[in-house]
């Protein structure tokens, strides 16, 4: 997670003026989209200069300007929230009371609370420049003033409410659904993109995810409305003392509710709410994810600490080491200069220090990896979940059955048998030996009483514990909280890959040579763990099917990903080298299957 009070050089250089530049391009932007809701808002078919100069007019009042303002200042907090909640390694929670505990949170709870509070800023702008029946929340109601008989009387615009109190729905909308959808979550494009095509290209999802969320949340607060409208309604009018009209229609009926402006106006304006959260999340991904370049080493001591081999072994600022991954795949690929540098030797010494302290790093965030699939795949064949441990109130009802009040119906019913019964003891014929006469008896209706009250008592036990069993872990959710990290890993697969293939021809000093045996042996045995992990029952093989959603959901598809990325550092150091590996000095069973690679088995 992104935090301020973090004092790094990074966090100070980079991250924060990246989300400074992207809230003020949010707040530049803010204009246009504000331009095309009022087109939208006072839309007329029939009347399209009339609908032009109103618009015109409206753009330049002092009340759209006023409510401009207040946008900008939305934006900022929705800017600044966005640099304090987003995060590198998605939050899964593997059981529901995970996510319920997320969800109750306090800092959620006043994330929540906050957005309600935007939402409804959001709302009271949009209302205002729709005009007409939503302009204000108080209103004079039919027939008071009328020719000066009748006092003025203040009632209660619904209109103005109701879009109030929905932004303020769609305001937690937001908050929850960032929760669940993990919409704090920063993911790294795999392939690099300027800032502007890359924006061009999401804006259309930015556009259709605002319509689908905004349609749905106007569908789920219509219905809540309807059924516990008149609550809130009857609050407000007694808090501010304005009157109910009782001449208007109310909007919590089916009457009210059913019509066309109503819900159009407030489709649109949801539309415009999330579109400007979703711009700001946009914005904020594009440019806290551009790639920065690290200096391999340098000629100054005091910019040691910024050099790539340092910044990899960093521990405490998790979004730097990130960026510095993210740079050693990339000088991998694409910068021979910067590849030079790493395997150049020290001056004096001549000793690789840029390739051991990067390999060394790389190798032991790999070997963590597999240290932790061996520990969840030993947990899970000791079937490490573990079991439901029931209390007095989630155990079932279970009688007494060496009571002398106990019933022999409620003995079979739990399994155990009389001692008088032929069946009690060692197993043989009911001729061989008559029941004995029963000192405690139960008539047929007494019998079905009781058998209906065990029943009725178990069956009330087990749905209990079906409900407290929510801890339970969930293992879809297991396995994609293992891998929530792999980005990290699949850059350092793919950063030590390249380099060992470009050493091949590259490499002036043999440098790499030495540790290759480490390399490969180390990527088999990740090989080999990753092969068994994807063998286990409830590990997924196929990737899950994307959803127009602003919450980014490519961390399911890091296992995927992992996997493949691992095969194809195999298939690129095993390609390049050939024959030449049967002089590296490795195991038996690791040269197997290395073999499988040379031979395109795999």
């Amino acid at each position: 997670m992104f935090s301020l009070k973090q004092n790094c050089w990074f966090i100070r250089k980079v991250v924060v003026w990246s989300a400074v530049s992207s809230i003020a391009w949010s707040v530049l932007l803010l204009p246009v989209t504000a331009a095309v809701f009022v087109l939208l808002s006072r839309f007329s078919l029939f009347h399209p200069i009339q609908w032009i100069s109103e618009c015109t007019s409206l753009l330049t009042a002092s009340s759209s300007i006023f409510s401009l303002v207040v946008l900008c200042g939305v934006v900022l907090i929705t800017g600044l929230f966005n640099l304090e909640f987003y995060t590198l390694v998605p939050s899964i929670p593997c059981s529901r009371m995970a996510l319920l505990g997320t969800v109750l949170h306090p800092r959620q709870c006043v994330h929540s609370l906050v957005y309600c509070t935007m939402g409804m800023l959001v709302m009271w702008c949009a209302s205002v420049t729709i005009g007409g029946r939503y302009s204000t929340l108080g209103i004079p109601c039919r027939g008071s003033g009328f020719n000066n008989c009748i006092p003025v009387v203040t009632c209660l615009n619904e209109y103005h409410l109701f879009l109030l109190l929905a932004g303020a729905f769609m305001g937690y909308s937001h908050s929850f659904l960032g929760v669940v959808q993990n919409m704090y979550y920063v993911s790294f494009q795999p392939i690099q993109q300027y800032k502007y095509p890359r924006f061009k290209g999401c804006l259309p999802m930015v556009v259709k995810c605002s319509v689908i969320q905004s349609l749905y949340s106007a569908r789920n607060f219509a219905a809540l409305y309807l059924f516990f409208g008149y609550a809130p309604k009857t609050w407000i009018s007694s808090t501010l003392h304005l009157q109910i009209d009782s001449s208007l229609q109310p909007l919590d009926s089916l009457t009210g509710l059913l019509e066309f402006s109503l819900l159009y106006h407030l489709t649109i304006s949801g539309t415009f709410l999330y579109f400007t959260w979703y711009l700001t999340v946009l914005l904020f991904r594009i440019y806290v994810t551009e790639a920065y370049s690290f200096p391999v080493q340098s000629t100054f001591t005091e910019d040691a600490e910024q050099c790539l081999p340092k910044v990899l072994a960093e521990t405490n600022t998790l979004v730097m080491k990130f960026f510095a991954l993210q740079d050693l795949a990339l000088l991998s690929q694409h910068s021979l200069s910067r590849r030079l540098e790493v395997f150049s030797l020290s001056q004096p010494g001549g000793h690789p220090h840029n390739w051991n302290a990067i390999s060394r790093e790389c190798l032991s965030l790999l070997s963590e990896l597999t240290q932790r699939l061996v520990a969840h795949q030993d947990a899970v064949a000791s079937n490490g979940i573990k079991p439901l441990q029931r209390d007095a109130l989630t155990a079932p009802f279970t009688p007494d059955v060496d009571s002398p009040f106990s019933s022999p119906a409620i003995r079979r019913l739990v399994g155990q048998q009389e001692p008088l019964s032929p069946w009690f003891g060692t197993v043989q014929s009911p001729h061989i030996m008559r029941r004995g006469p029963k000192l405690w008896s139960a008539s047929t209706g007494e019998t079905a009483r009781l058998k209906l009250t065990f029943t009725l008592s178990l069956n009330h036990g087990f749905s209990l514990s079906k409900m407290f069993s929510s801890n339970v872990q969930l293992p879809e959710a297991s396995s994609q909280a293992l891998f929530a990290d792999s980005q990290v890993h699949i850059w350092a697969l793919q950063g030590l890959s390249h380099l060992v293939a470009a050493s091949f021809s590259e490499d002036q000093f043999g440098v790499v040579q030495t540790t290759l045996p480490n390399i490969l042996s180390c990527l088999v045995v990740l090989l080999e763990a990753v092969d068994r992990h994807f063998k286990l029952p409830h590990a997924s093989s196929k990737p899950v099917r994307a959803v127009c959603r602003m919450g980014d959901s490519t961390y399911k598809t890091l296992r995927f990903a992992l996997r493949a990325a691992l095969k194809t550092a195999i298939y690129k150091i095993t390609t390049t080298f050939g024959e030449h590996l049967n002089a590296v000095n490795i195991s038996t069973e690791h040269r197997k299957r290395l073999q499988q690679f040379l031979e395109f088995k795999e």
